[in-house]
């Protein structure tokens, strides 16, 4: 399992709140806190939380947990809906004989299910393809294994294989991929949702050293994708993307909280992060 790569979750001030409430429901640990930024782990998984300006969260990036049993489900499920809302009702379906979909109270989306892990990874981030995106999950799969090494395309289902009528049959009905030893699913969908990939929910790519950085940094924000601020990118397709230098993160993480401060306020003046600038910040 690779822990270079990473979804990250937005928090306008909750940041704290939400370390607790997913540490309990998924028997987890805080990592690393530096108030900005909140690292848990769960089932050995990185998910950082992140403090900064509110941007609704919403299911075109939600979590499945793959659960070995009926009372796994069960029990994730009751905790989430305390101040949650579900999207599918927990039940039976065609593709698992246990399975619900939930938003909790802080927005980020999760889907239940019980069925066989694909890989040793028992979170999956999900990525769903609609609007102007719709039909291209496959497309997506191969520029992320593309531009990833040691990536894959596992297994594909289509709606043609037993899937909602009124989809295109060709259309991805879900999908597996890895990037860099990472698991990943995704979907197309052509229902008429009010949302979109957006900032709330982004992958944290984690590099050694500014080449590597600038790599990933100009593959991600190529072929009509966007540089943003701070380490941020948008891919063509409007997923987001921080590509932040391991070096980087220990200095942020550094107990002088001068040094730290010198630190962020480089990083909030760049776009692709610039390691040794980064440095000669932290040592003035």
């Amino acid at each position: 399992m690779n822990n270079n790569i990473f979804p990250c979750i937005l928090f306008n001030g909750d940041a704290g709140k939400s370390a607790d409430f997913y540490c309990k429901i998924f028997n987890g640990k805080v990592t690393a806190d530096t108030q900005i930024v909140i690292n848990i782990e769960l089932f050995g998984q990185t998910i950082m939380l992140l403090n900064g300006p509110e941007k609704e969260k919403n299911p075109s990036v939600s979590f499945m947990v793959i659960c070995d049993s009926e009372d796994e489900v069960q029990k994730y499920w009751d905790q989430l809906k305390d101040g949650g809302t579900a999207m599918m009702d927990l039940g039976s379906y065609p593709w698992s004989k246990k399975y619900g979909w939930i938003r909790d109270r802080y927005g980020v989306t999760w889907q239940l299910f019980l069925g066989e892990k694909s890989s040793d990874q028992k979170l999956v981030p999900t990525l769903m393809f609609i609007h102007q995106n719709n039909g291209k999950a496959a497309e997506a799969m191969k520029f992320y294994t593309k531009t990833f090494p040691n990536s894959m395309i596992g297994n594909i289902s289509k709606y043609k294989d037993g899937g909602e009528s009124g989809e295109d049959p060709e259309h991805i009905m879900h999908a597996h991929f890895t990037i860099d030893g990472y698991s990943m699913f995704c979907m197309d969908s052509s229902h008429d949702h009010q949302f979109d990939f957006n900032e709330g929910i982004s992958m944290v790519v984690m590099t050694d050293g500014q080449e590597e950085t600038d790599y990933f940094w100009n593959s991600l924000s190529s072929e009509g994708g966007s540089e943003e601020v701070c380490g941020w990118v948008k891919d063509k397709y409007g997923l987001s993307w921080q590509i932040f230098p391991r070096q980087s993160m220990k200095l942020i993480s550094d107990p002088d909280k001068d040094k730290v401060n010198k630190v962020i306020q480089a990083i909030m003046k760049m776009k692709n992060i610039i390691i040794k600038d980064l440095e000669e910040a932290y040592n003035s």
